[in-house]
């Protein structure tokens, strides 16, 4: 029995498992069923000067690299990122899928073991999800962190489609994931990622924001998010509001009003938007009933088919739509592997759970297949399924007794740096 199997095999210690995205950090032990937390991928930065007696900063360990000169305080989780402050910038350490902004996501890190896990790093093994187009580079960085910064035991990363694929009780499956910034197809067969087929398109939840607020504005809809709001009035003709403002903090920045009125959009699109089983088509969608809606001011309407139509920009074709986007990847793979991926369509991410996203892939993609084609679509009924998918499978991968040999031990690491982790982990 190897050293490692003796150290981290059954249940003596309990791994964790990070799924970083670009709407959040799911974080957890490995065995749960769901994350312990969800903890949003922005940080709060702003001058020490503006602190209060609501703040919390981000303690770093003053053993390693800490930056003395740095006199800012780092605001992390939606407790403390939601509260209005005097000139506190909202900054984001991802970038196109992947890690970006190291020190940021240090600080995230840090709060992680300190608030969330409130334990050593070094007592549990961690496996990281990855895009499935992360580079060398930031792999070995990832890896160089874990061990030298944080002395884990153990370390290994997997590709997010594997691991969603993996909770589906797949090891081959195209898995079509839409999130925050972009939606993805990405096949994979017998747990590895057919790289050269992946193909992705920006076409994800911020873009329906972005058409949400477009509309909303254009129709004189005020959209002060619930921080701007000190009460409201409950009055009987609907497109009325009375409200009193909040007194705020002067200075607040652009992008922290930003981020908070993404919030709202955000609720808006999953509360109303839905995607018609058929490209849009006014007659059909007047006759669903409408749905209503009351915005943080007291503000409430109807709204009926402007709900299909802003949705139906995930299926368009001139931007790479999910269903295009989903058969150009089998396209790109070998023709015997195609049969077997478009009989295993795993749908995974936070944007896939807009009413009839599914129903309208499965449609979209019935047509692109071959005449013969046994299509099947694996999609989670519950929410925290759909949008936890690949932490998910990462909380089996890691507790399963075969996968315990296939950690990077801190041993290895020792021996042989950081390139280790292209040679464990495909």
């Amino acid at each position: 029995m190897s050293a490692g199997n003796m150290l981290y095999g059954g249940d003596e210690i309990g791994a964790l498992v990070f799924d970083p995205g670009h709407h959040s950090l799911r974080v957890g032990y490995a065995q749960e069923d769901t994350p312990k937390a969800e903890i949003p991928s922005v940080v709060g930065v702003a001058p020490s000067a503006s602190d209060t007696n609501m703040d919390m900063e981000t303690k770093s360990d003053n053993n390693i690299t800490q930056n003395n000169a740095d006199t800012r305080k780092y605001y992390v989780d939606t407790t403390y990122v939601n509260v209005p402050r005097t000139q506190m910038e909202i900054q984001t350490y991802m970038k196109d899928g992947m890690i970006d902004n190291w020190d940021l996501f240090e600080k995230v890190i840090d709060y992680t073991y300190a608030k969330v896990i409130q334990s050593e790093p070094e007592y549990h093994p961690v496996l990281f999800s990855e895009a499935s187009w992360n580079v060398r580079n930031n792999r070995e960085k990832l890896t160089e962190l874990m061990f030298e910064k944080y002395n884990v035991p153990a370390f290994y990363l997997v590709k997010n489609a594997v691991l969603a694929a993996f909770s589906s009780g797949r090891a081959t499956a195209l898995v079509v994931d839409s999130g925050a910034t972009h939606t993805s197809a990405v096949p994979v067969h017998e747990g590895y990622v057919l790289s050269q087929a992946v193909v992705k398109s920006p076409l994800g939840g911020d873009y329906l924001s972005m058409q949400c607020r477009q509309h909303l504005e254009k129709q004189g809809i005020d959209l002060s998010p619930a921080y701007k709001i000190a009460s409201k009035d409950v009055v009987k003709e609907r497109d009325t509001a009375r409200f009193t403002l909040r007194k705020l903090p002067e200075n607040l920045t652009q992008s922290w009003q930003n981020y908070m009125l993404k919030s709202l959009l955000q609720d808006f699109q999953m509360n109303i938007l839905q995607v018609l089983e058929n490209p849009y088509d006014e007659r059909v969608a007047a006759q669903i009933p409408s749905v209503h809606y009351e915005f943080p001011n007291g503000y409430h309407q109807e709204f009926g088919s402007e709900r299909f139509k802003l949705a139906e920009s995930l299926f368009d074709h001139a931007m790479l739509g999910a269903g295009q986007l989903a058969s150009t990847s089998v396209g790109m793979c070998d023709a015997d592997v195609r049969l077997s991926l478009f009989g295993s369509v795993v749908v995974t991410g936070g944007n896939t759970l807009l009413q009839g996203f599914p129903e309208r892939l499965n449609r979209d993609l019935q047509l692109r297949a071959p005449s013969n084609t046994r299509l099947k679509m694996i999609s989670a009924n519950g929410s925290v399924e759909r949008r936890f998918g690949a932490w998910i499978g990462g909380s089996i991968l890691a507790s399963i007794g075969t996968f315990q040999q296939m950690w990077i031990s801190s041993q290895e690491y020792e021996e042989s740096g950081k390139g280790q982790v292209e040679r464990k982990c495909p």
